[in-house]
């Protein structure tokens, strides 16, 4: 299949003698949902009901519902609805129910594909069952080979061959290789070269005289330009998992929608149902591509909230309060965590949650671990700590971020993080795994000595894995050195289940400090 990707004005001319040969659609797609039913916040976290009244939110399921009902009705007949994966983890919502909500409104809003995501194991090979038990439509992967495990065989398919207006139209998916570490798809599950498995089932569906195929990854937007360089015979490419928003209008998008490489249109909408999605492509008789246009919605307060869908949601958020009083562990002493000292100095708070970070991650090879102090809202009171304390600390649902650093870049890292203490800025760094000692008066570049790393003095061009939140290894608080690291992954376990964990398996808690952070004399 000869691959043409043309512009708009090319593509028109183009249509003029061959309208009669081809076949539009519109394609509507959604990635890295991550549970968030209710609506959220500039910040990617809930949005509070009066906030939302005010119109500052986005997304919510509610507006989903609008947004695809709209979306269909608009383009009349020929309409695809993808998922590029993800839709698991990320809320309360998921603690409660697991995949089951996002069973239940994905076949309310009648999908016809989804591409398995890493966090679709994060309840193992039992939770992505529950959630095959309870959908109609293909859900899929082409690089994991389930055979050897009972509960998935012959349930993930390697690809799907829609019908779209007397049409076939191949969606092949492939899942990220690195799922056994971000995830827990369990040694059942086994992986594959996503771009071999990919390329070998879209030659199949070739030979098989499907000539329209779309490639649903969960791969990450760097990835989806790999697979579109080495790729053969695809004719664009869905994606998710890196949280990446293109856009041909918004400034803060990394690239534009769709990003082209080797005449591929790679399409993504960045996360949490912020956006939906839109694409509209035309065909010709042969399967090229003559024609794309679209833009991702913004799902903002312009878009109505289905009322029928708000009364569901306020009905499943209901038990949600009982999780949010549910005692997770015991502390045996108050846990500080107050503003002025978690962004000035070591503080208890501080510790619990670098330590938590560190505990969670060590078993890969994670060495240290970095929390931004701003990010510690709140103290806990001695006596029995409910979930609810911890979403207070922790509420702005980000996720545990691993990635690779260098000695140097460490240490400029922790320049940052003390270099706006006469501010109370929440940039300051509470650590895990490494000491160091700060002079708040001293000259930029001067300020940060004594760096330790598992007692042993850091070594400027040695490398260490590190582990932070999300918000922080994508630049917030001026840690701008972090975001071209190495080895990167954002999408870890929330960070209040996380230290959530620890204080259960450390239970009762003894809140401490030991020194790791030292002012110099």
């Amino acid at each position: 299949m000869f691959h043409r990707f043309l512009t708009a004005t090319a593509a028109c001319a183009l249509l003029a003698g061959t309208a009669s040969a081809d076949t539009s659609m519109t394609i509507l797609f959604t990635n890295d949902f991550h549970d968030r039913f209710e609506p959220i916040s500039k910040y990617d976290s809930t949005c509070s009901a009066e906030d939302n009244t005010a119109g500052e939110c986005f997304g919510g399921i509610a507006r989903m519902v609008t947004a695809i009902s709209e979306a269909r009705a608009a383009a009349g007949e020929n309409v695809l609805l993808l998922d590029a994966g993800d839709q698991f983890q990320g809320s309360l919502f998921f603690n409660q129910y697991g995949g089951d909500l996002a069973a239940e409104f994905m076949e309310q809003l009648d999908y016809d594909a989804m591409a398995v995501g890493n966090h679709e194991f994060d309840k193992g090979p039992e939770g992505l069952a529950t959630f095959l038990d309870k959908v109609s439509f293909p859900v899929l992967s082409a690089n994991i080979d389930v055979s050897q495990n009972n509960l998935l065989a012959d349930r993930v398919k390697k690809s799907a061959v829609l019908d779209v207006g007397g049409e076939k139209v191949g969606i092949v998916s492939v899942l990220a290789e690195d799922t056994p570490e971000t995830s827990s798809p369990g040694d059942t599950v086994i992986f594959s070269s996503a771009a071999d498995a990919a390329q070998a089932e879209i030659d199949r569906l070739t030979e098989e005289g499907v000539n329209k195929i779309i490639l649903l990854t969960h791969m990450g937007y760097a990835a989806d330009q790999r697979l579109a360089d080495a790729l053969t015979g695809v004719d664009m490419i869905i994606g998710g998992h890196s949280h990446t928003l293109l856009s041909n209008t918004d400034e803060k998008a990394e690239g534009p929608y769709p990003t082209v490489v080797n005449d591929v249109p790679i399409f993504t909408a960045y996360a949490y149902g912020k956006y939906l999605g839109e694409i509209g492509v035309t065909f010709d008789d042969d399967g090229n591509v003559t024609e794309i246009s679209g833009e991702p919605k913004l799902l903002d307060a312009s878009v109505t909230e289905d009322e029928a869908t708000v009364a569901r949601v306020a009905e499943l958020a209901a038990p949600l309060e009982e999780l949010r009083n549910k005692v997770v562990a015991e502390s045996s002493d108050a846990i500080e965590g107050s503003r002025d000292v978690c962004r000035a100095m070591e503080c208890p708070m501080g510790n619990l949650v670098a330590d938590a970070m560190l505990a969670r991650v060590a078993d890969q090879g994670v060495v240290l671990a970095i929390q931004n102090g701003g990010g510690v809202r709140a103290s806990i009171d001695a006596g029995p700590v409910t979930m609810g304390e911890v979403l207070t600390v922790l509420p702005f649902q980000n996720t545990l971020a691993t990635f690779e650093i260098s000695g140097q870049t460490l240490v400029e890292a922790l320049e940052n993080g003390v270099s706006q203490l006469a501010d109370g800025a929440g940039r300051f760094p509470q650590v895990a795994g490494m000491s160091y000692t700060f002079d708040g008066a001293a000259e930029a570049g001067s300020r940060i000595s004594d760096v330790m790393i598992g007692g042993t003095p850091v070594d400027p061009e040695a490398k260490y894995l590190a582990v932070t939140n999300n918000y922080v290894r994508n630049g917030g608080d001026g840690y701008g050195m972090f975001v071209d690291a190495e080895k990167a992954y954002d999408f870890g376990p929330d960070l209040a289940d996380v230290v959530a964990e620890y204080l259960a398996g450390n239970a009762p808690y003894t809140p401490y400090t030991d020194g790791r952070i030292k002012v110099a004399e």
